[in-house]
């Protein structure tokens, strides 16, 4: 599917789906749960269904109602898997479910899409081999899914490389359930991402966990012997969705209302509306209303450097608003971005320099000289969930058409994305 973009401005009132990041969490600690889980607000996009099926694979009973999904728990207790666990595109359900199936009494097999079967897991089935889980990677040389994983995991200390948070909330999650007066602790290298392991903690609470983390995030221990509890909750809007609307409205001559937002909630992509502030954007807090209003047209100076270490999801929202801003924009510690559902600081220059965008980058940083006008052109979206969408939003104030190939991969985290911005105003086109 294409989506086409042209220029338009947005007016009225946006509501931001669940988080995604939330959703999974929630689902998967309601399969180790003792009892019957009720999710509020859960992300029905394509990794919160992926969290749904490796949870049902993993002997839990979902139940998937408009705006409500509730998930009968196996209280810790998950038996061998009769079928394949497929966490389709999911880097999220992949890292978490790799973890959990160190609990498995027998083993488990998981793999994804071609995305997650280039995305490497070995350092996480390091650590979990070095805890006492038994990890095999099925392709000699490959340090990727399809991956064999089974119990049974004990206490003792791992190490595992910053860059990616999902691996060390994969084995923090499960740890909760080794054996009483044992203790896992998990010695974290160049700490990235770790408003994300904090999200995992926060979640790990709410169903009756403890886990703890040093205050420099070098460190993470929990305790065994712990029980999952099920519990109602709510899940936030999705700040990493609202990145997307946001850019749009401030980048476009646009009144625009985003609501259904927690100004406490610990994601990390919320610090977006602070950076395009500081960029000269006309954005106002409304924190009992938990509401954003802005007012877009203004052009946004640059000169600024943003350190990325906590919101590598924001790249291509933010590289597009760089792309619009007047002045060089230098984005840093972006390793971590080239590993997600593709390379998006390699992807993102690639794209935006197609549309007349002056773009420098290096391995860990993303200079974008902004100002220059920007043109419609042929999209890649990579299979990239959030290239796609932020491409289309650069489509709102190029010239000419932004056509966006293989579109409908926002679906991951935003379903209906596009429907919604029609409903703004934006100038979208499926076809």
């Amino acid at each position: 599917m294409y989506a086409i973009s042209g220029r338009s401005s947005l007016s009225g009132t946006i509501t931001v789906p669940g988080s995604k990041s939330q959703t999974i969490r929630a689902v998967l600690m309601g399969l180790l749960a003792e009892g019957t889980s009720v999710i509020h607000n859960p992300l029905p996009g394509n990794d919160g269904l992926s969290a749904c099926r490796a949870a049902e694979v993993l002997g839990a009973s979902v139940l998937r109602n408009d705006g409500i999904w509730t998930v009968a728990g196996k209280g810790g207790r998950l038996d061998p898997p009769e079928h394949i666990i497929d966490t389709g595109n999911s880097g999220t359900t992949t890292s978490f479910v790799t973890g959990l199936c160190s609990l498995v009494n027998g083993y488990a097999v998981i793999t994804g899409d071609e995305q997650i079967r280039r995305r490497p897991v070995r350092p996480e089935l390091d650590a979990l081999r070095s805890l006492g889980a038994f990890c095999l990677i099925t392709r000699p040389g490959s340090d990727c899914p399809p991956v064999v994983v089974g119990g049974h995991l004990h206490g003792g200390t791992c190490r595992l490389p910053g860059y990616n948070s999902q691996h060390v909330s994969g084995v923090l999650v499960p740890g909760a359930l080794i054996p009483a007066g044992e203790e896992i602790r998990i010695e974290v290298d160049d700490p990235r991402e770790s408003s994300y392991i904090q999200m995992t903690i926060d979640w790990m609470k709410k169903y009756g966990v403890t886990a703890r983390a040093s205050e420099d995030c070098r460190s993470y221990r929990v305790c065994g012997g712990q029980t999952y509890r099920a519990c109602e909750t709510w899940v936030s809007g999705d700040w990493s969705g609202v990145a997307f609307p946001l850019v749009a409205a401030v980048c476009t001559d646009s009144t625009v209302v985003i609501r259904g937002l927690d100004f406490d909630d610990p994601q990390g992509d919320k610090r977006i509306v602070e950076i395009l502030i500081s960029m000269g954007a006309d954005i106002v807090k409304n924190l009992p209303d938990h509401s954003l209003v802005i007012r877009g047209g203004k052009r946004l100076a640059g000169n600024i450097r943003i350190d990325m270490n906590d919101i590598p999801d924001a790249l291509p929202a933010l590289a597009v608003a760089a792309a619009y801003a007047c002045g060089e924009t230098e984005f840093t510690t972006l390793a971590h971005v080239r590993v997600k559902e593709s390379d998006r600081v390699a992807v993102m220059c690639g794209e935006l320099t197609k549309c007349g965008a002056d773009i420098e980058i290096t391995s860990d940083t993303m200079t974008v000289h902004g100002g220059h006008p920007l043109h419609g052109a042929l999209i890649d979206s990579h299979g990239d969930h959030r290239v796609a969408m932020a491409m289309t939003v650069c489509g709102l104030f190029a010239d000419g058409q932004m056509r966006i190939q293989n579109a409908e991969c926002a679906s991951v985290s935003f379903p209906g994305v596009y429907e919604v911005m029609k409903s703004a105003g934006a100038d979208i086109t499926l076809n």
